[in-house]
């Protein structure tokens, strides 16, 4: 898949995918999945489990695109049962209880069978790159119609639901340890690393092409070793754009070098 993106020019924004112009951009993004590191998605391991969760649903999303609309469908069924609590209108509880277990059931599901998938690739990623025993699991039951309703009282004071898939977490793990708690700064960097790398490795494997990796000053808290490591691990799977502030800082000879200072770019390979 060839894909061309013009920013500037007489005809502004366009995308083409293999020579056909695409309409929007969101087309662009379904057709083709982009995965990105930059420094700030350390706080997918070491933020707190509303950063991993809303991660983990994206993942969702890319993996399988018709579950995509469930954490925003059960986002607005949890609005409108919280609102009813706060309320304390028993009367109009019931029909969004009963959404919610449904829509909960699913979310959850959907969100533990994409863990489930990335577990095993993440485990082979993080191995490859230093940390040892790496471990995805989601933690959370699916919510049931009678669970809700047995704490009823206590959302009815609270104001809120207290059950349910927006209070579940995923336990991102190296052995036993979890590195939320007990990680090096420079091990949730691996980790952020690892979970990239296994998504694009099951994208790849579900969609037939691998996603774009666009890697931002990922190589400043890594040693050589892991960035040689690194490379070797990204280089097969389609294209890689991998910044740093100086060339030497990059392992081997990249396939194309572009060079930006202050009113010049340089280009090279």
């Amino acid at each position: 898949m060839r894909i061309d993106v013009s920013l500037g020019g007489s005809e502004g924004k366009r995308a083409e995918i293999d020579g056909a112009r695409l309409r929007a951009a969101e087309q662009l993004r379904s057709e083709s999945a982009t995965l990105v590191f930059t420094p700030d998605r350390l706080a997918v391991v070491k933020g707190g489990p509303a950063v991993r969760r809303a991660y983990f649903d994206r993942s969702t999303g890319r993996l399988f695109p018709s579950r995509s609309p469930i954490s925003t469908d059960y986002a607005a069924v949890l609005a409108q049962r919280n609102a009813a609590l706060k309320r304390a209108d028993r009367s109009a509880l019931r029909p969004w209880t009963e959404q919610l277990a449904a829509l909960g059931t699913a979310l959850t599901e959907a969100r533990a069978e994409t863990v489930a998938l990335l577990d095993p690739l993440f485990a082979r990623a993080t191995e490859a790159l230093g940390l040892a025993a790496g471990r995805l699991s989601y933690e959370g039951d699916p919510p049931t119609v009678e669970s809700l309703e047995g704490r009823l009282d206590r959302d009815l004071e609270r104001g809120w639901t207290g059950l349910g898939p927006h209070l579940h977490d995923v336990a991102i793990r190296s052995a036993d340890r979890d590195l939320r708690v007990f990680g090096s700064q420079g091990e949730q960097r691996t980790a952020v690393l690892g979970l990239l790398l296994a998504e694009s490795a099951l994208i790849e494997e579900r969609r037939g092409d691998p996603p774009l990796l666009l890697l931002d000053d990922v190589l400043s808290e890594l040693d050589p070793a892991r960035r040689h490591t690194l490379v070797d691990l990204v280089r097969p799977r389609g294209q890689t754009l991998i910044t740093a502030t100086t060339a030497d800082t990059l392992p081997g000879d990249p396939d194309q070098l572009v060079e930006v200072s202050p009113g010049e770019v340089r280009w090279s390979g």
